[in-house]
């Protein structure tokens, strides 16, 4: 990995050094602090440890507690986030979080702070790039951020994953489970398998884990098995997760974490083929037809991570050091597609992967001054990173040609608390990103033998970037019944540069439109505790220049990015309530907006969301038994008209739909039994995105009655 900086962008970050000092490390908190404590906590914001209520906009944090019980019905964390999160888009039930926008952009996904997310070609399929047992919490911070760069236009979702106890004694878990379909019970039976062991031997500190699991078929509410198109049906996945630590006294530590992923589709199933347009499902056969089946299994294929954090406390006085250095491959593999083919060269079809391989290193301060009743902390640092990444064809082929990136930034962040009760924060940060393309020919593609896309030879060369990001928020913690806040946050997005590349029409990559898109985020809200009720109020508004979306051409066939300015709005609220000791209840609703502000038309399904409602009620009937049930309402998106008799590319007409799952568990001493049910009421639906999107094999339905039977002991 190599790294250069101009003189300009060198003078730029030693200024922004020289202006103060970072944060407490999750690595830190983790080792000192309490369940209690840290569940009170959020990490991820301004690279921090701070209290929520501390925090000028909106989060989530989906607690261990909820992640467990939610995981009673699915492991599957696109629908986890999609139930607990307000403002982030319903599910597709895929393996694609395609059109999972979070408040109508791309969200970062990072495990313990470091990317998963592929930014440069975006294959949208970040979200599972770990196994949910493996994650102690999960936090998602809304809005654009610059705090960690490129790719979180729309905010942050951080896996935090699984903590040493401090008992001396290992902690040991095994679980096993079997979720099956209660509509038609036929080769549906998956099974699930998981285990850890945790614990303290001096100082030093352990976390193994292992989870693997292979679903059946997957049948919708008519029993019919779901299409295979980015689908689920008899897939098996794999995670490896360690996490080894040594204090070397009571203020540095030291931690090696290693996570492995995979999950391949096999099915001996092929699609039968419906669109939005012909009013007939996607759904899946038997394959008789005794020919090979074309392509490799879809999905990720061995992705890695490796992490090394180092932390001191107190490196100078009133400061702290965390220097962490990561590395990351990633190889996720889509289906196969005649619309990749090419006959004049012989290909019928094609199947392409994303490669990804990042290196980075990230050096944080953190320095705490305290003045009689104002506290103000610092942060500062550097990052570095280095991202190639390319999208080839497996028959050899190249689609999206090998773009190297390098990244250095400096940032700061302060936070100001005067008097307990106002918070002030303010942040800027500075990148340079050079990226280079060497000379690519752009892809011919067919749909059909005379309608084709036309091939450029595009001479590469280099990409420069310097973009200048700032933040800054105040919060007013009045009471405990009301503390208002609002922000404005920007964020730098040179996200799926890789899709403008692919589908080059000029031969010179400088004439290609590959500007950095600034997103400015802005954001009110207030929350509040009254007796047993919490809730909090937010509303938003971001724009953008130059944000991406897609123009259908029809002469090739071939849906273009075009580059297009874009407003954002919307609005979002939640409200939590302890009825009684043992009975607790949340609701929350979601409605966003967006626009092309030039053409003055609405922003497609795969952007803005449906609006969505949720409900949740948790009850503990016995000491050793729960039950909960979550629901969920997607409502109806219907902005656009057919064009030619026509819906196009992913302007399809949302309806409304309702789901409602149950989890159930009971504990026999060192046991616990569970029963979860998803769609407890067999709703026969299309998601969101089936709707939406107008793609042949896209409108796939929805999981039907499934159940999730399971055991896990604790030793």
């Amino acid at each position: 990995m190599s790294f250069s900086l101009s003189k300009t962008a060198i003078a730029t970050r030693c200024a922004l050094l020289c202006l103060a000092l970072p944060s407490l490390s999750v690595i830190a908190d983790e080792h000192n602090t309490s369940d209690n404590s840290m569940e009170r906590m959020i990490i991820t914001g301004s690279r921090s440890v701070e209290r929520i209520d501390e925090v000028p906009s909106s989060v989530t944090l989906i607690d261990n507690k909820m992640l467990k019980q939610d995981m009673l019905v699915s492991s599957e964390l696109q629908n986890i986030l999609a139930f607990r999160v307000p403002g982030m888009a319903p599910s597709s039930g895929t393996s694609s979080n395609s059109g999972q926008t979070l408040r109508g952009r791309q969200a970062l996904i990072m495990i313990d702070g470091v990317p998963q997310s592929t930014p440069l070609r975006n294959g949208q399929l970040g979200i599972r790039s770990i196994d949910a047992g493996a994650i102690e919490r999960i936090e998602v911070i809304k809005g654009a951020t610059s705090i960690y760069g490129n790719g979180a236009s729309g905010g942050i979702i951080n896996y935090i994953t699984k903590k040493a106890s401090s008992d001396d004694k290992a902690r040991i878990q095994l679980g096993a489970s079997s979720k099956f379909s209660a509509v038609k019970f036929e080769d549906t039976p998956g099974y699930r398998f998981d285990a850890s062991i945790d614990g303290t031997v001096d100082n030093f500190s352990y976390v193994l884990s292992g989870a693997i699991e292979e679903t059946g078929l997957q049948r919708d509410s008519e029993g019919d098995v779901i299409g295979l198109k980015y689908g689920l049906s008899e897939t098996k996945s794999k995670n490896l997760f360690t996490k080894l630590g040594y204090a070397f006294d009571e203020e540095k530590y030291l931690q090696l974490t290693y996570n492995y992923y995979d999950a391949q589709q096999e099915a001996d199933y092929v699609d039968v083929v419906g669109s939005v347009n012909s009013g007939v499902k996607t759904y899946a056969i038997k394959d008789t037809s005794g020919v090979t089946k074309l392509g490799e299994p879809q999905g990720p294929r061995g992705n890695h991570n490796l992490m090394l954090k180092y932390v001191d406390e107190a490196l100078f006085s009133n400061t702290q050091l965390t220097v962490d250095g990561y590395a990351q491959v990633i190889e996720n593999m889509f289906f196969y597609s005649t619309l990749l083919s090419n006959p004049s060269e012989g290909y019928a079809g094609g199947q392409s992967l994303i490669k990804s391989d990042k290196k980075g290193l990230r050096v944080n301060f953190n320095t705490q001054v305290d003045w009689d009743d104002v506290e103000v902390s610092f942060i500062y640092g550097l990052d570095a990173l280095n991202d190639v990444s390319s999208q080839p064809l497996d028959d050899g082929r190249i689609w999206v040609p090998e773009m190297d990136m390098t990244n250095l930034a400096a940032y700061l962040q302060t936070k100001i608390v005067l008097y307990d009760d106002w918070i002030v924060k303010a942040g800027i940060r500075q990148d340079s990103v050079d990226l280079s393309v060497d000379d690519y020919q752009a892809l011919k593609l067919c749909i059909a033998p005379d309608t084709c896309s036309v091939p450029m030879d595009v001479k590469g060369g280099d990409i420069d970037y310097d973009t200048t990001t700032f933040n800054v928020g105040i919060r007013y913690n009045m009471n405990e019944y009301f503390s208002p806040f609002m922000s404005f946050s920007q964020g730098s997005d040179i996200s799926d540069l890789g899709q403008l590349l692919r589908t080059a029409t000029v031969d010179d990559i400088s004439l290609i439109r590959t500007e950095a898109s600034i997103v400015d985020n802005y954001e009110v809200g207030i929350s509040g505790q009254i007796a047993d009720v919490s809730y909090e109020i937010a509303a938003y508004r971001s724009n953008s220049e130059l944000g991406t979306g897609s123009e259908y051409i029809e002469e090739t066939g071939v849906y273009m990015p075009v580059r297009e300015p874009q407003k954002i709005w919307g609005y979002e609220g939640q409200l939590n309530y302890q009825i009684q000791d043992n009975l607790s209840t949340s609701v929350s609703y979601s409605w966003i907006e967006g626009k092309n502000t030039d053409k003055d038309t609405y922003l497609d399904g795969k952007t803005i969301s449906a609006p969505k409602f949720t409900a949740t009620l948790n009850w503990q009937p016995l000491e050793d038994a729960r039950i909960g049930i979550n629901y969920l309402y997607v409502g109806d998106r219907k902005r656009f008209e057919p064009i030619n008799a026509k819906y196009v590319g992913t302007q399809g007409p949302v309806s409304s739909y309702n789901l409602v799952n149950l989890s159930s568990s009971y504990q026999i001493d060192n046991w616990q039994l569970s029963l979860g049910v998803e769609n407890l009421l067999n709703e026969d639906y299309y998601s969101a995105r089936s709707q939406a999107y107008t793609f042949s094999g896209y409108n796939t339905k929805g999981l039907g009655t499934s159940v999730n039977l399971g055991v896990k002991a604790t030793f």
